[in-house]
């Protein structure tokens, strides 16, 4: 394999400022640039939110564009349905869920993909967005459907 992870995912926001502030507290991402795309042009604001080593959100805010508030129904919100992140190792991932819960921005589901764990959120501007861990308890040569339980994060007599 040639790659281990997102470089970057573009994204439209209408409130750059609330978006910085949700990645930073959850994520401990950085805001590495903001700035008007154009000198002297502030029309179209750039901002990079560095969310790992080697990958970033670029999240541009432009004046008047609506884009970021048609988020409904999947597979009709643009080419962009979602995008995932890779936590860096189950702590992690049990660090980001706790907060994403704290927010309001995921419930407790955790799906078993196999090899994989994987939780949903929204960020504030609706967009969906995954975080992905390796599976501690993977059987190798097995996967599961899409809302297949995590034994691990299902309350015991559930």
């Amino acid at each position: 394999m040639l790659t281990d992870g997102l470089n970057h995912v573009a994204i439209l926001t209408n409130d750059a400022k609330r978006l910085h502030s949700f990645y930073e507290e959850v994520f401990e991402a950085e805001v590495v640039h903001d700035a008007p795309e154009t000198d002297g042009d502030g029309a179209v604001r750039l901002s990079v939110v560095m969310i790992g080593p080697h990958t970033e959100l670029n999240v541009f805010q432009v004046e008047g564009n609506t884009e970021a508030d048609r988020q409904v129904p999947m597979f009709g919100r643009g080419r962009l349905d979602h995008f995932a992140l890779q936590a860096a190792s189950l702590d992690a991932f049990e660090t980001i869920r706790d907060r994403l819960m704290a927010r309001g921005a995921s419930d407790a589901f955790v799906t078993d993909f196999g090899p994989m764990l994987s939780l949903f959120f929204r960020d504030p501007d609706g967009l969906e967005g995954e975080v992905c861990v390796a599976n501690p308890d993977a059987v190798p040569g097995v996967g599961h459907p899409q809302g297949t339980p995590a034994r691990r994060y299902v309350p015991e007599g559930a």
